[in-house]
């Protein structure tokens, strides 16, 4: 069957879909909605960002299940069941005034929302259908998290300023409903459910086996993964990173405000994020057939430690080309995070279970997530600065980028 054919590619396709809007609702749109809401309802900013925080620890919670149910059932019903659970919240967040609700409807969505077409969900389908093209199949499936940090902070931040938070919400209500509900029925599990094989091969014979990952042959399951030293050097390696990554994002508009900036300003440097994290894809998965992933993820997180130093560098002097520049790099090495992270968990323990494995891996990096954005909330409301923060950052960024350069492929002997 011919590439162009092959089913695998329209996975991909609605992989970029799904990443664009679960990123539009969870991530990108934080930052826009932080003073809008903070300033009508009285709130502190750090109890705005816990809603957010809560839903990614919810997510974690059920992401040990959902690993399960996606390697057994496939993508198909979660993401339908989390488009709709998606669309009731983000419509009631629209419409609520109080905390404790605010706090319970974010927890709902977290928990069986947009964490069931995440890019934890479509990124593990892709690795099913795709082996040796695995890396480009990654990287321009994760297209959808750059669009989402290109597009949708400038458009929602048009219609916050201009018709307030709460049409802001219903917004990305129906951002959802038209596009994730009909994605559901194009998502499949395994291309040998469907009499094909990964990478659109027409024979097993065409697949160079000297040359494929030693776990496409023996596949760890979640219970030898776990017992492997490079599992937990992964797991907290990209924990630290999502951490510092996921900061950066949620506080970039308050960041830039508090820098001097206006929320314009912060807007489109978190799109100039979103068009290096766009550029860059084609550039990793090129990469990604010549070098090892992880020597990769050192480089990554290396020039977004570079661009969050760089954004701090503009709050001294309050020049925006610095700030530009900043948001480029961290951009460029964001864009990297799903491509190369999806890559080695394939690569070290195999396509076969890769749903029930790094689902495993979910409550710990994203309580971390979940954590870190919190504890600059709070830090921020007690200093009223981001620099401390924002060099933590760094900190998280090149310790996780360290764990996972010095990981290697576990062998089945070894355990």
């Amino acid at each position: 069957m011919g590439l162009r054919f092959y089913y695998g590619w329209w996975i991909v396709i609605g992989a970029i879909l799904c990443n664009f809007v679960s990123l539009s609702v969870g991530t990108s749109s934080i930052g826009v909605f932080t003073f809008p809401i903070v300033d009508d309802l009285g709130w502190k900013v750090w109890q705005y960002s816990l809603g957010p925080s809560i839903a990614i620890g919810a997510g974690a919670l059920s992401s040990v299940l959902v690993g399960n149910i996606l390697d057994q059932k496939g993508p198909k019903p979660l993401i339908l069941l989390g488009s709709l659970v998606s669309a009731f919240c983000l419509g009631m967040l629209g419409i609520q005034s109080n905390l404790i609700v605010y706090l319970s409807l974010y927890f709902i969505a977290g928990f069986g929302g947009w964490n069931l077409f995440s890019s934890f969900v479509v990124n593990s389908v892709i690795s099913k259908w795709f082996i040796v093209k695995r890396g480009w199949a990654l990287a321009f499936g994760s297209a959808g998290i750059s669009l989402g940090s290109l597009v949708t902070p400038v458009l929602l931040t048009g219609i916050v300023d201009s018709l307030g938070w709460r049409i802001g919400y219903f917004a990305l209500c129906v951002l959802v409903v038209i596009v994730i509900i009909p994605v559901s029925f194009l998502m499949r599990r395994t291309p040998e459910d469907y009499g094909l094989l990964p990478d659109g091969v027409a024979d097993k014979n065409q697949f160079d086996y000297a040359n494929l990952p030693r776990s496409e042959m023996n596949p760890l399951n979640r219970s030898q993964a776990i017992k492997t030293q490079s599992f937990w050097l992964l797991v907290f390696g990209f924990t630290l990173i999502s951490a510092g990554l996921t900061c950066v994002l949620i506080h970039a508009i308050p960041f830039t405000q508090m820098a001097g900036f206006t929320r314009v300003v912060g807007a489109i440097g978190i799109s100039v994020n979103g068009f290096a994290n766009l550029f860059s894809k084609t550039i990793w998965g090129y990469s990604m057939q010549k070098f090892h992933p992880r020597v990769l993820v050192m480089i990554a997180y290396s020039l977004s430690a570079l661009g969050v130093g760089m954004m701090l560098l503009s709050n001294m002097f309050s020049f925006a080309p610095i700030l530009m520049a900043g948001f480029f790099l961290y951009g460029f090495g964001f864009g990297g995070t799903i491509p190369l992270s999806g890559s080695i968990w394939a690569r070290y323990f195999g396509r076969e279970n890769i749903g029930s494995i790094t689902g495993i891996t979910q409550p710990v990096r994203i309580f971390g997530t979940a954590v870190a954005p919190v504890l600059i909330s709070l830090w921020f409301d007690n200093t009223n600065e981001y620099g401390p923060g924002f060099m933590a950052v760094i900190v998280a960024l090149l310790l996780g980028a360290s764990l996972v350069f010095f990981s290697r492929e576990p062998h089945i002997r070894d355990l």
